[in-house]
């Protein structure tokens, strides 16, 4: 399913690497990515992560070229530059990376100062993703962030005076009680700053949140399906009419600086992930990592890897994810989607295909299916 490149006269697999840094300075409420507060484990957990590196190098790395790595979590941040440049260092040793491969950290304000910034910049570091979620006094107290407008505004200036050229940054809509007025002052205020892309998501209920647990209690309450459709069409009508466009559900940029790493995802090409509670998608198989850090550590020391399950997937299975994917950013590739299954699905589908066109929920351009606007919505909504 991966495309190919071509590198000293051998055709390479294109994909990508994730590493999952667990490490946090507190939960946030709306949060449901591993993360340990706490600095127990920092250096032992580095250890195992080279280790799996290399176990994993050795199993899949002669026939595939890494174009991507992404630092998420937790928050990389919390680290000192030289703990990245050490696992960056060992990821190139072990593994083909691309010379000019996007190397992201996720970033949130109040973690970093522009001198770190620097410092994470001479390690390696090429794209930062900055997790400022609202410029907002009462909606970042609601979401429990640790930085204000002002610190948020003043990170994003520090990585672009140290040299930073791909910039990015996360806001979420639809908090409880946001009006309209204060998300597009969010917009307006993350458009003003040097950034190349924004990704904006619907705050959702996650299980085991602290979020989830108040709305259940009754303490907060949600605002409905129509109002966060609403703000999402004014999300997308606001950015495209300011420069960006949108070539995902959740993410819009300006052009040429489309996330090299998610597109990965997105396009359905294989990736290797390391760390806790790390997904791996390679060859058609599918496993992912022991969430606990004492667990992970353990079954590292044990097996070299840290697989608490796995999955094959099936012809079905990879055509639905597949097409899924394609419809949700920059569409269905019908000539290349011929080549991987057969026209079967397109023919069977056919008088849906076109009542859904006919209701201006998908549009085929020179062989590209994608979702209009609306259809765009329902995504969001499933």
């Amino acid at each position: 399913m991966s495309s190919f490149i071509l590198s000293k006269d051998v055709l390479l697999k294109d994909s990508a690497i994730y590493i999952h840094i667990p490490f946090c300075d507190h939960k946030c409420i709306y949060c449901d990515f591993y993360s340990i507060i706490t600095s127990d484990n920092v250096e032992a957990f580095q250890k195992s992560l080279k280790k799996e590196i290399e176990y994993f190098s050795k199993l899949y790395s002669e026939d595939r070229i890494f174009t991507s790595i992404f630092f998420g979590g937790g928050t990389p941040s919390l680290m000192e530059p030289f703990y990245l440049e050490e696992i960056i260092c060992h990821l190139k040793k072990f593994s083909n990376v691309d010379d000019k491969a996007e190397i992201t950290m996720e970033t949130n304000p109040g973690t970093v100062d522009k001198l770190k910034l620097k410092r994470f910049k001479e390690a390696g570091i090429n794209r930062i993703s900055i997790g400022i979620q609202s410029f907002d006094k009462e909606e970042l107290e609601f979401l429990t962030r640790i930085h204000d407008k002002q610190t948020a505004i003043q990170t994003v200036y520090n990585a672009a005076e140290v040299g930073f050229e791909n910039i990015s940054v996360d806001l979420i809509f639809n908090l409880p009680n946001q009006t309209k007025e204060k998300w597009i002052e969010n917009l307006e205020t993350a458009i003003q700053l040097p950034i190349k892309h924004i990704s904006t998501y619907s705050l959702i209920l996650e299980r085991g949140t602290i979020l989830n647990k108040l709305v259940l209690d009754k303490k907060v309450t949600m605002q409905d399906d129509d109002y966060d459709a609403d703000l999402y069409e004014t999300t997308i009508d606001f950015l495209t009419s300011k420069g960006f466009y949108q070539y995902e559900v959740s993410n819009f940029t300006k052009p040429g600086f489309e996330c090299v790493h998610n597109n990965a995802y997105w396009r359905y090409r294989d990736y290797l992930s390391f760390g806790t509670s790390s997904h791996s998608f390679v060859d058609g198989k599918r496993w992912w990592n022991y969430s606990s850090l004492k667990k992970y550590i353990s079954a590292i020391e044990l097996n070299n890897h840290a697989i608490m399950n796995s999955e094959i997937i099936s012809k079905e299975q990879m055509h639905d994810e597949y097409v899924m994917l394609a419809l949700r950013s920059s569409g269905l590739d019908l000539n290349e989607y011929k080549t991987l299954f057969s026209e079967e699905w397109i023919n069977k589908s056919y008088v849906y295909l076109k009542m859904l066109q006919k209701e201006n929920l998908i549009e085929l351009i020179h062989q590209i299916l994608s979702l209009h606007q609306r259809g765009t919505q329902f995504v969001m909504k499933s």
